[in-house]
């Protein structure tokens, strides 16, 4: 028996569910996950194929939802990576643990600005969190009391926002977009409200949690707010269509776009490469890939597609991913995520 046929057996019981290790070592790289983070990992899946490897298969399946499959079990039936734009929860984590999934590799691929847009032949504006939380929360506080959302236009928000009906295109609760969005932009303004009623509740930080977690995180039914999928590219080109329309995606696709597409500024800053590294604009956040260890030596190819996400000619200062909107990572911060990556760091706790 030769010692190739050795590692690759000893892999396999590792893993625990590969049948045949000539079947793993024959199909081809699977992931899943974020609709934010799909477009780097498919250049880095063509350049990779580019090289002689196999092409990956590549999925938009969202950020939770990447998670629910990524986290299933181990084996050939399983993906290999996901990724998302947001870090794996506690409870993610969990269910990994209980199928198995237990030696997991965190990569921060570097970040990322959700954006809020509208076609170039429509008005543009600029809005604070708190307006938009006003447009699209499904409940808002008004004169001291929680009420179902009463608002129809911008205009009837401030006078100085377009007199125009309020229509946003987003994703559904399965994305890390529609998460961080939530959290940066809706829990943020609730948190920080001087309205009679969060201002109330923020004297007892475990009731304003709860509150928060409750009261301030659905988006709106009645018709403003509409989802739209895990397909961004179907946002923009519905925003295409409608000038008075807005949607809510990363910033990599307004990236890509703007010859069609403009950003509304928050809090008078626009996004961009360059602000979104330095924390002005304020709706930012970071993007991850995750790797199933257990397969590094089964799959064919793992180690050598790791390497070519990782390297500075990908995810480094001027690599093909910051041509794609990528916000590259600090060249220290790389160098730490590019070890961590190569060698199979298990990550630490979820959060």
């Amino acid at each position: 028996m030769n010692n190739k046929f050795i590692a690759i057996a000893a892999a396999v019981a590792a893993a625990g569910s590969f049948a045949v290790a000539g079947a793993a070592e024959a199909r081809e790289i699977k992931i899943v996950g974020s609709s934010t983070v799909f477009p780097y990992t498919q250049a880095v899946a063509e350049e990779y194929a580019k090289s002689g490897g196999k092409a990956p298969t590549v999925e938009s399946t969202g950020t939770g939802g990447g998670m629910k499959i990524f986290c299933q079990g181990v084996g050939e039936a399983h993906p290999d990576i996901t990724g998302a734009s947001r870090a794996m929860k506690s409870s993610e984590k969990e269910l990994c643990d209980k199928n198995g999934v237990t030696d997991v590799t965190e990569v921060l691929l570097g970040y990322d600005g959700l954006s809020i847009a509208n076609s170039r032949k429509g008005t543009k504006f600029s809005v604070t969190k708190e307006q938009l939380y006003k447009a699209l929360a499904a409940k808002v506080a008004v004169d001291g009391k929680l009420v179902a959302n009463p608002y129809k236009k911008w205009s009837e928000i401030d006078k100085a926002l377009p007199d125009q009906a309020i229509l946003a295109y987003g994703p559904p609760p399965t994305s890390g977009t529609r998460d961080a969005f939530v959290e940066l932009v809706f829990h943020e303004t609730c948190k920080k409200s001087k309205d009679a009623y969060w201002a109330a509740l923020a004297k007892d930080k475990a009731a304003q949690k709860k509150a928060v977690k409750s009261d301030c995180t659905a988006m709106r039914t009645d018709g403003p707010f509409i989802e739209a999928g895990e397909n961004d590219n179907l946002i923009v080109q519905r925003l295409d269509a409608d000038p008075k329309a807005v949607g809510i995606f990363g910033y990599s696709f307004l990236f890509e776009n703007q010859d069609k597409l403009q950003a509304l500024q928050i809090g008078g800053v626009e996004p961009s490469m360059d602000t979104i590294a330095s924390g002005k604009y304020g709706i930012s956040r970071p993007l991850f890939v995750y790797i199933k260890n257990a397969h590094r030596k089964v799959i064919d190819g793992m180690d050598a597609f790791i390497k070519e996400y990782v390297s500075d000619k990908a995810m480094g200062e001027g690599g093909y991913l910051s041509e794609r909107g990528l916000v590259v990572l600090p060249a220290g911060d790389l160098k730490k995520v590019q070890d961590a990556a190569l060698n199979a760091k298990k990550m630490a706790a979820a959060k």
